[in-house]
């Protein structure tokens, strides 16, 4: 597929999404790389894009630039966004009691603290991403140290295996020190997130390099 009609499945994937309002997103595609630019009506939004473009067919990489610019005059102080994320954290059942702390700067929410798995990492943003006010979150969560089995690399290339929109022959896993590094190629974005999840959710993992090319 060339560039142009890349761009214009991106385009057209985005008018598609009743939650997403694409009037006022730029797409441009280079060699398969989409950039988005413009801005958007929610941090939340903001979110659902990137992840709406990563899974059209054809997009190899994403270079994101979007601004999050709420509509009308109503604001929210940064401490009250604070109050809001201890709420939906303290909510959130994938989330361990008292394990995030939350700090606001401007609109930028801050994530910090530690926990035992990447999905409760994931759990602590996904609560906090949809909060009024919030232009970006960072995660600075900490994963705790775990003992790792040491068949940690076969269980991993085994749960590719069982994954249907993998060929786990075209990918290669190496670990080290709780470091798990996936090297190969895949034939979507949408496959690399999916092949980086089930490294993420091998015991005593704490940190996934992704170097897989989406061909």
């Amino acid at each position: 597929m060339d560039d142009a009609a890349l761009k214009q499945s991106v385009v057209d994937e985005l008018a598609w999404r009743p939650d997403i309002d694409s009037a006022h997103i730029g797409v441009t595609a280079d060699q398969g790389v989409i950039t988005l630019s413009g801005y958007v009506p929610s941090y939340a939004q903001k979110f659902e894009v990137e992840d709406c473009v990563k899974r059209v067919s054809g997009v190899r990489g994403v270079a994101e630039e979007l601004e999050v610019r709420y509509s009308g005059n109503y604001s929210t102080k940064d401490d009250e966004i604070a109050q809001r994320a201890l709420n939906s954290l303290a909510w959130d059942a994938m989330v361990p009691k008292d394990s995030v702390k939350v700090t606001v700067q401007d609109g930028v929410l801050t994530l910090s603290g530690q926990v035992s798995w990447q999905f409760e990492r994931n759990a602590a943003e996904k609560a906090v991403r949809t909060l009024y006010g919030v232009v970006d979150v960072v995660d600075n969560i900490k994963l705790k140290s775990q003992p790792q089995p040491t068949d940690v690399k076969s269980q991993i290339e085994s749960a590719l295996k069982r994954n249907a929109v993998l060929d786990s022959k075209s990918i290669r896993v190496s670990v080290s020190d709780g470091t798990v590094t996936l090297d190969g190629t895949v034939d979507t974005w949408w496959a690399r997130d999916t092949a980086e999840d089930a490294a993420w959710s091998a015991p005593g993992v704490r940190t996934v390099l992704d170097r897989l090319s989406v061909i």
